[in-house]
């Protein structure tokens, strides 16, 4: 059996040893030795050392047409856009344009228009189906509202409509309004990106009331088991600093305010948006970078009281620190 063994082994080694020799004659020319290229636009592998020409007559993988700007480029390239989950056929189905005009530009006449006009309605009725896809078209319909207008991006609006399909695949949604869960699937998607918005905001662009979205919102977490960590302060300042007009070291010391809160357990319990506010309002200051407490509240969408009063917590621990 040993024998046996040595014997395979021997083989397998010596069997390696060729396909690296192969290897190594396929990258390095067979006459000196040097390195090989691909020369695209005749066809051939030459080396780069003494030009002998390898492989000749090779395939062209490229489109058979030339572009000059990317605009042609565009227009002559046959691939679509890749399919994503935030519309409700995944982008996989045709759409007919608006424009009544030909191929080559020339407006249609009156009877054509009017043909078109119908085609345009049954595609439109033909790419939904079912009731499930018509709920899935006006809730998607909805969360791309929902995140132009606070400014999310393209991912935090891919994971929202992948958490509303899976609502809709659990059966969550009897009881509850279309709008109020694609709306709680977006808070929760900004949450999981880490670009979280408060509830206020987010109430302030939705067409439901605060408080179905929080009752929603925990509805879903628990029933689809989502990992979602508590909203960090920490996560707002970026936002609240841009808005404000503040510089890179105002925000570095909002941060530092924060870091000290942490460590004195002083962010436990507290609204994270208002403390977030409260150490940019702080850090302002402290780099002489003065701001109003109503400009901060107006950013920040919460009142000049939570502001002051989690101002002078920050200061307080802040001073704390420093004596110790």
């Amino acid at each position: 059996m040993s024998e046996n063994l040595r014997t395979y082994t021997t083989e397998h080694v010596d069997d390696e040893s060729e396909t690296e020799s192969e290897n190594d004659e396929e990258l390095h020319c067979p006459e000196c030795g040097g390195q090989l290229a691909s020369d695209t636009e005749h066809g051939e592998t030459v080396c780069v050392d003494c030009g002998l020409v390898v492989e000749e007559d090779e395939i062209d993988r490229g489109p058979e047409w030339r572009a000059f700007d990317s605009k042609e480029k565009d227009n002559k390239s046959r691939v679509g856009a890749p399919t994503t989950n935030m519309m409700h056929d995944k982008g996989l189905s045709t759409n007919i344009g608006w424009q009544d005009k030909d191929a080559y530009g020339k407006s249609l006449s009156s009877r054509q228009r009017e043909k078109m006009q119908r085609l345009r309605t049954w595609n439109e009725r033909f790419r939904t189906r079912d009731s499930k896809e018509r709920n899935l078209k006006q809730a998607l319909g909805e969360i791309d509202r929902m995140a132009s207008a606070l400014g999310l991006p393209d991912n935090v609006r891919e994971t929202a409509s992948v958490i509303y399909r899976r609502a809709l695949d659990e059966d969550l949604l009897p009881g509850r309004s279309i709008e109020g869960v694609s709306t709680s699937s977006l808070y929760a998607a900004a949450r999981q990106a880490g670009t979280p918005r408060s509830l206020d905001e987010i109430s302030a662009v939705s067409r439901v009331e605060k408080d179905e979205i929080a009752r929603t919102y925990r509805y879903v977490v628990r029933e689809l088991k989502l990992e979602i960590q508590p909203a960090d302060p920490e996560s707002y300042v970026p936002r609240f600093a841009s808005d404000l007009g503040l510089s890179d070291e105002a925000e570095r010391r909002a941060r530092s305010l924060l870091d000290t809160a942490k460590s004195q357990g002083i962010h436990s319990g507290k609204s994270p948006v208002g403390l977030a506010a409260a150490a940019v309002y702080a850090a302002s200051l402290l780099v002489n970078e003065k701001v109003t407490q109503s400009d901060v509240s107006e950013v920040a969408n919460i009142s000049e009281v939570t502001i002051r009063n989690r101002y002078h917590e920050l200061l307080e621990a802040e001073d704390g620190v420093a004596l110790n």
